[in-house]
């Protein structure tokens, strides 16, 4: 079954950190590039990073550059965000997708409190 199963969610404090996984089945992971997106309630979707098949080309959106890091572990099927500094801006869903197909996973809550 082609898959994205996200976890690592939750509510920290501003200034606070959090990682994201996502763990792809179903399909070859290392051909894909691979996404994370956000979603606040009455905002427009915003792409946060995008990983390249190996990884080392990554590319963020402008409000997370320096404090989110995208990474992935194609031998494991992972996708990782690791976000520092958060902040109450930073609170949404987040998800895991793939462009290709269109896939992604059902995503996690992020909640930064002030």
């Amino acid at each position: 079954q082609v898959q994205l199963v996200e976890s690592g969610g939750g509510r920290v404090q501003t200034g606070g950190s959090l990682k994201l996984s996502c763990v792809a089945s179903g399909f070859t992971f290392n051909k894909y590039t691979m996404t994370w997106y956000r979603q606040a309630p009455g905002k427009e979707r915003e792409l946060v990073a995008m990983s390249y098949t190996d990884g080392d080309l990554t590319k963020y959106g402008d409000s997370v550059k320096g404090r989110f890091t995208v990474s992935r572990d194609n031998e494991q099927n992972t996708l990782y965000l690791q976000m520092n500094n958060l902040k109450p801006e930073d609170t949404a869903v987040y998800y895991c997708a793939r462009p290709t197909g269109n896939l992604r996973g059902q995503g996690t809550q992020v909640t930064v409190s002030s």
